[in-house]
């Protein structure tokens, strides 16, 4: 297939030319494994400044979306790439080969940097979804800080730099620039941004920025990073977001609330036990979603609320194919009970076999399908039966079906039952995490205009 660069795309594929270190913030669907492979291709075959490249990615798109990106076009296909996943035998044999392009789930980073150690191979690294190395205490950031040194030219992408506020910027920075922007030491970039928020004695459980923190560390970025969002540069169906209020009956509320207050729901074949405040957030939202597990890890059926409301919702689609995201196991088990039709994303050919048409119920956790998943093709709607704490996976899983080679309007449905904390968690979680996100990408776009010749 022909690819013809957008000129955004151009853009960025010339920024990524020209920059040794760049953080590429696109919108999701808004094409930034082309970008980065049309970039590397002329790199590798026109400047002749790189010879090994390799790509970090998740583990699906690491099998399936860069391996398929290569292929499908005609001026990356002539690339040879090794994928390297698998048993240990698999992953050293894959390295064994003599290659264009090493691609790697980010899991086995940390492996890999132990094998090469100070014998590092690869002169660009791609990191996609550059947002997965937001903690500068995860072995995976750790491992890559050490050879970042030896890495002549870097690339992160992602569509959320900082979901969870400005501290998760510092180590994805960090490894684009080795510190230049924001400084060589987390403590350093917290100590000139940042006051204490929530502390208890000496113990401090969050920052907040100072003021003006925010436009100034915006400022630091601006030469190392590129934002775009898909609105300003697609023309995309629209997104309707629609919320489902559940009435919650008084029985589930005495449940719900009993829990809220003692932690606990006694049971005499096993207790619903919340341990700690982050535990009983998850048991809460558990309840609201008909069940919950208890203390032997067995599954108590609490109620049929929401599951009833979901099934009018699919009633409603009348035979419309539907992308529905669950958040635990047993909502997908009980799901998959009431509609057998329904498959799940994690099952062989799923993907292809949904973007075919012919899946009327496909189901994922975000965490499985937030990240490289192309579903636009086989579906329009969308159910969030139990919602994510976490902004990237609920934006990411959104962006599934509402990117580039969407037909219709995208419909979000949202299932929240009334009084609980489904309705905490979209409004008083989500939402303020989002305008923070929008604020960020806001200060970091680029401001390039259509050339018409």
């Amino acid at each position: 297939m022909e690819f013809e660069a957008k000129y955004y795309q151009k853009y960025c594929i010339d920024k990524m030319i020209e920059c040794p270190e760049l953080g590429l913030i696109l919108d999701m669907g808004m094409g930034k494994s082309i970008i980065s492979l049309t970039a590397i291709e002329e790199l590798m075959y026109d400047y002749f400044s790189i010879r090994k490249v390799l790509i970090i990615a998740p583990l699906r798109p690491a099998l399936e979306t860069w391996p398929t990106e290569i292929l499908k076009w005609n001026h990356t296909k002539h690339m040879t790439f090794s994928v390297v996943i698998g048993s240990k035998e698999k992953r050293l044999a894959a390295l064994a080969k003599d290659t264009d392009l090493y691609i790697i789930n980010r899991e086995n980073v940390q492996w890999l940097v132990e094998y090469y150690k100070k014998k590092w191979p690869f002169d660009m690294v791609v990191i996609d979804e550059l947002s997965s190395f937001k903690s500068n205490k995860a072995q995976r950031f750790r491992a890559l800080k050490k050879v970042r040194p030896y890495i002549k030219r870097i690339a992160g992408l992602t569509g959320t730099p900082s979901p969870n506020g400005l501290l998760d910027l510092w180590p994805e920075m960090y490894l684009l620039d080795e510190g230049k922007a924001l400084g060589r030491t987390l403590t350093g970039y917290r100590d000139q941004y940042f006051l204490p928020d929530k502390r208890n004695a000496q113990t401090i459980f969050s920052w907040k920025p100072k003021p003006d923190a925010e436009e100034a560390i915006y400022k630091k970025l601006e030469s190392l990073c590129i934002s775009m969002k898909t609105a300003d540069y697609l023309q995309l169906p629209e997104r309707l977001d629609i919320r489902h209020e559940i009435e919650t009956s008084e029985d589930t509320l005495s449940l719900y609330r009993k829990l809220e207050k003692d932690m606990l729901l006694p049971y005499d074949d096993g207790d619903i036990d919340a341990g700690s405040a982050a535990i009983l957030v998850n048991k809460l939202l558990q309840v609201a979603g008909g069940a919950a597990y208890n203390e032997n890890g067995e599954v108590k059926i609490l109620h049929d609320e929401k599951l009833n409301t979901l099934d009018s919702l699919i009633e409603e689609a009348n035979g419309q194919p539907i992308l529905l995201f669950y958040a635990y196991k047993h909502e997908r088990d009980r799901i998959m009970e009431r509609h057998p039709e329904a498959v799940d994303v994690k099952d062989r050919s799923a993907v292809k076999e949904w973007n075919a048409g012919n899946i009327p119920i496909l189901l994922a956790h975000p965490a499985s399908a937030g990240h490289g998943l192309n579903l636009q093709f086989g579906g329009h709607i969308v159910i969030w039966y139990g919602l994510p704490c976490s902004l990237e996976l609920y934006q990411q899983a959104n962006k599934r079906v509402h990117r580039m080679g969407q037909k219709e309007t995208v419909l979000i449905h949202h299932l929240l039952m009334k009084g609980t904390a489904d309705t905490w968690v979209l409004d008083q979680v989500l939402a303020p995490k989002t305008e923070r996100q929008d604020a960020l990408l806001d200060a970091l776009k680029a401001r390039i205009k259509e050339v018409t010749i």
